[in-house]
């Protein structure tokens, strides 16, 4: 599967880059003794974040990070925040289009929700099955239309996009909210809706549906569409998905979409969110052999693709050890 190429004006700092972060981790030796724990706040069984949390968890361990992590099950984005900002979880992994927001709101806030580490970016589609007749988004009015789950972020940035193209969501569409991100693939293959909305590569459902029978096509706003959409809400990127990026996609698609993050709770000491930021570092390689998102899962990333001062001190720290923070 090709890399995701991206319009935006930081473009992605891909595997090379990645490979020289790998090599210039710090020489001290990683913890030996009992490790301090922290838990990660992930989203529902079935989709890319819970996947990806799972992952980080797993191989963390493998690679013998300074910190253990329990990854835990959530409804999602708007869950993950709710339990941060309450300081149930350490961390939480937010969608780039809810994280925005909660960046926006907490502005004149005290106590802060920072960016430990950036994931990956979340390019948005529609998907319908290989024999609709759905071509764009405008063949989806009026039909049933999984927007995902209630908390998700990708929520979130599927009724953005909506709203930016003139669509009222919740008029336009028969929009479906779904438990778990995985029910996603059962409904579309089976008939229960028309399209569903999703984001990424390597997207566990993108991936089932479109190896599926039934096969694959993914609509988006196109070249057009996202200038329009982002007439209105600026703050989202503009990304390209290569063509065989998942079956069924035989040319470039032109979307939008936003980088998601692992928030650090506030008040998280800045050596708990170093050590996590080590961690994450450590694990990227073991990741990256597992999962195609966690390419994009390095220091070089976090330094480039997070909006001025939301990184966290302790994670800053840990950037400017390794050179890619200033």
């Amino acid at each position: 599967m090709k890399p995701m190429a991206c319009t935006t004006r930081r473009a992605f700092l891909l595997s090379g880059s990645a490979a020289a972060a790998f090599s210039a981790l710090p020489s001290a030796t990683l913890l030996a003794a009992a490790k301090p724990k922290v838990t990660l706040g992930t989203a529902t069984p079935g989709g890319g974040c819970q996947l990806f949390g799972a992952t980080l968890a797993e191989s963390a361990a493998e690679a013998g990070a300074p910190v253990e992590i329990d990854a835990v099950a959530t409804g999602g984005s708007g869950a993950d925040l709710k339990r941060l900002r309450a300081g149930g979880i350490d961390f939480g992994q937010v969608e780039g289009n809810a994280a925005h927001r909660a960046f926006e709101q907490q502005k004149d806030s005290a106590e802060k929700l920072l960016i430990a580490a950036a994931m990956y970016p979340g390019p948005g589609m529609f998907v319908v099955r290989g024999d609709s007749p759905a071509r764009t988004i405008a063949d989806l009015k009026g039909k049933r239309v999984a927007f995902g789950t209630p908390s998700s972020g990708l929520t979130i940035l599927c009724k953005t996009v909506l709203t930016g193209l003139g669509y009222d969501p919740e008029k336009d569409f028969q929009p479906v909210y779904l438990e778990k991100s995985g029910h996603g693939v059962r409904k579309l293959l089976e008939g229960e809706v028309d399209a569903w909305w999703g984001g990424g590569l390597g997207w566990p459902g993108f991936v089932k549906v479109s190896e599926s029978e039934a096969g694959a096509r993914f609509i988006v706003p196109g070249a057009d569409g996202s200038k329009q959409i982002k007439g209105r809400f600026g703050y989202l990127k503009e990304m390209t998905v290569p063509a065989g990026s998942y079956k069924g996609i035989e040319a470039d698609l032109h979307t939008l979409g936003m980088w998601s993050f692992i928030l650090a709770r506030p008040g998280l000491p800045d050596e708990t969110a170093k050590l996590f930021a080590q961690a994450v570092h450590v694990a990227g390689p073991v990741m990256a052999r597992k999962i195609e998102q966690a390419r994009y899962t390095t220091p070089a990333n976090t330094a480039a693709m997070a909006p001025d001062g939301v990184i966290h001190p302790g994670a800053a720290a840990y950037l400017k050890e390794v050179g890619a923070l200033r």
